[in-house]
């Protein structure tokens, strides 16, 4: 088996501006996993602005599933699994046939 390669060298000032970029993002899938949850943004919506959106688009289709409300761990796995949606698929790797059949499941 190869090795594994390395994580870059990186200076510390590179490193910190790299941890703050990831914390930023962390926060902004967090507020809009919220607003999913409190309906101040649709399914659709957050869909749609996946292609556009780099936040949005690497976020996991599974993560955003569970934020919906009324829709746990595993009725959002098992929606994934009866589409045909892998576990680690994000929202911008979705086909438009896989996007339809969840908004109808969503309804």
């Amino acid at each position: 088996m190869p090795a594994m390669p390395l994580p870059p060298q990186l200076t510390p000032e590179q490193r910190q501006a790299a941890l703050k970029k990831a914390a930023e993002a962390r926060k902004a899938r967090a507020e809009i996993k919220e607003k999913l949850k409190m309906g101040r943004i649709s399914l659709k919506e957050l869909l749609d602005k996946g292609a556009s959106d780099e936040m949005i688009g690497k976020m996991k289709v599974v993560s955003v599933l569970e934020s919906l409300p009324g829709l746990g761990k595993v009725k959002a796995r098992r929606m994934m699994e009866e589409i045909g949606i892998s576990d680690t698929r994000r929202v911008q790797g979705l086909g438009a046939n896989q996007k339809e059949a969840l908004l109808k499941e969503t309804k």
